[in-house]
């Protein structure tokens, strides 16, 4: 496969899994405020911001006024922050596009159904029961999408190059959504097994709708139930651990390398990863840092990432043909 319809694929993939997630945080967070002890603003609000990782130019662009309205606008509307909801679409649609003969036409139709349903919100200031509507109609998209993509291309490269994009994309925000629960939202040890502790938890399961499931395996909220399930889980298909398994698994299928080996940078770093799960302790983790150990989860992540656009998706000169370099002026 051409390393420029690779590329589209995969982000394609990153981007309508980034949109879903950044939805899902703002959703649960309304719902937050009916509980919350805190004020409005900042301290309700700027953890979605840091869950973005886009801390730094948020407050260059918005004079770190963190208020709702900015928050919103910053996280739905923005077209300049790259990782808004309206701008992560505009991209996938973008890279749908220009492979529109790779995909089906199913796919096609419901990526552009979901981005127009998107913009039809962006004209107008949303209160909070149009941002409920809207951010249950891009899970509800998302997922239709997700499905779509299963049920109507092979899964040859192409799929799993989509199914990548998404694995990476669901462990990192898994991630970040845990590393802003245990570091940001209670930093108060006294806060640490009261009512609204427990709220925080359970809003971070809904966060990844979690919530369900979490009770069918452990009933009562418990943090380090929370989060081992949200990290080493083996079943549940937005745990850290799920998703590594299920990228690797892709990885080795784009290659063609057997399992449990590797023949490139990427297969290496990612297997490593996955097989540092598999042998991960939750109190071992809890005693050495949560915070640090989900700092060097996204780090490794990361790293990770960067071999797999080195190996699989950076264009690279035909073997025997002359590079021809532009002229400096």
């Amino acid at each position: 496969m051409l390393s420029r319809l690779a590329d589209s694929f995969y982000w394609m993939s990153r981007y309508i899994e980034r949109a879903e997630n950044v939805s899902r945080f703002i959703d649960v967070n309304v719902n937050l405020m009916l509980d919350s002890p805190f004020s409005e603003d900042t301290e309700q609000w700027f953890p979605l911001v840091t869950t973005s990782g886009d801390e730094e130019d948020f407050k260059k662009r918005y004079n770190n006024e963190t208020t709702r309205e900015n928050v919103i606008h910053f996280l739905v509307a923005d077209k300049q922050n790259p990782n808004s909801i309206y701008s992560c679409l505009r991209a996938a649609r973008e890279n749908a596009r220009t492979m529109r003969e790779s995909i089906s036409n199913e796919m096609w139709e419901q990526l552009n159904t979901f981005y127009l349903m998107v913009q039809s919100y962006m004209h107008k200031p949303l209160d909070a029961d149009d941002l409920y509507a809207l951010c249950r109609q891009i899970r509800l998209a998302s997922h239709l999408f997700v499905g779509v993509t299963d049920h109507t291309m092979s899964h040859g490269e192409a799929w799993n190059f989509i199914r990548l994009g998404r694995m990476f994309e669901r462990a990192d925000k898994t991630a970040r959504i845990l590393d802003v629960k245990y570091f940001i939202l209670l930093p108060k040890v006294e806060d640490v097994g009261t009512p609204y502790d427990a709220i925080l938890w359970t809003a971070l399961l809904k966060s990844a709708s979690a919530q369900e499931m979490y009770r069918k395996k452990y009933s009562h909220i418990q943090p380090d139930k929370v989060a081992e399930f949200l990290i080493l889980d083996r079943e549940f298909p937005r745990s850290i651990r799920f998703c590594l398994t299920r990228a690797e698994e892709s990885l080795h299928f784009i290659t063609g390398s057997p399992a449990n080996q590797y023949n490139n940078s990427a297969e290496r770093q990612l297997g490593r990863l996955r097989s540092e799960l598999d042998y991960d302790n939750i109190q071992e983790i809890i005693k050495d840092g949560m915070h640090e150990y989900l700092d060097q989860f996204e780090a490794k992540l990361n790293s990770a990432g960067e071999a797999l656009f080195a190996t699989l998706l950076a264009m690279q000169p035909m073997p025997g043909v002359p590079v021809i370099k532009r002229n400096e002026q």
